[in-house]
């Protein structure tokens, strides 16, 4: 069976299920990156027609539709996917989504995996579905925090890496409020040597602000 057939056959076989689901199905062609099919229930959320998103490049779709910060943490999630060419594998990811520009973003789970093979046993299909997140659900408000907190750890890991694991002990206890005679108690070191430690932390860090310190403890999850 050649590729379109595949992708044909593969069509069929999510439709007949798409409608009954309380989610968006969408299959995306791994080799053309594109979008092969989107469930009705998606469509209708974008505010687009089939005509206007099947055969649209990926790069395109996710530049008017996804918050880009978003995809920092879940392509490369998705790649490896690709890579480990494994039809067992999930992935499972947060998201942001929005029909235009002038509309709120709207948060969903989503997971994907591999649907179909081509011919040489490669990645051709990947089906992804995607469930809304109810907005005053409190897991939205963790989601966000979690998100902002990967985007700092990822803007950041080069500063912290050179912190010492003394100075990341020291880091974590200002972090959690204590003074430096406490750190220094805990920590059987001299308040001088506590002071000197932190000093050096902000230096390393390029910051002297406590909340920027705190986002480095709480990112690199040192409390």
């Amino acid at each position: 069976m050649n590729n379109k057939d595949t992708i044909a056959e593969a069509v069929t076989e999510v439709e007949k299920l798409a409608e009954k689901m309380p989610c968006v199905l969408v299959l995306h062609n791994m080799q053309t990156m594109s979008v092969v099919w989107m469930s009705s229930r998606g469509l209708a959320i974008l505010g687009v027609s089939a005509e206007e998103i099947e055969g649209k490049s990926e790069e395109s779709y996710h530049s008017l539709h996804f918050n880009p910060e978003d995809a920092k943490d879940y392509v490369p999630k998705l790649q490896n996917l690709i890579e480990c060419n494994d039809e067992e594998k999930i992935v499972t990811f947060f998201q942001q989504v929005r029909a235009s520009e002038s509309q709120e973003w709207q948060w969903y789970m989503s997971s994907a995996k591999i649907f179909k093979k081509d011919t040489e046993n490669k990645p051709l299909l990947v089906l992804s579905i995607s469930i809304p997140i109810d907005p005053h659900n409190h897991i939205t408000a963790k989601v966000e925090r979690l998100l902002e907190e990967n985007n700092f750890l990822r803007k950041h890991l080069q500063e912290f890496s050179k912190l010492s694991e003394r100075e990341c002990e020291v880091l974590r206890l200002l972090a959690l409020g204590k003074s430096a005679s406490d750190t220094a108690e805990e920590l059987c070191i001299s308040t001088n040597t506590v002071e000197s430690h932190r000093k050096n932390i902000k230096q390393k860090l390029n910051t002297n602000s406590f909340f920027e310190l705190c986002q480095y403890a709480r990112a690199f999850d040192l409390i």
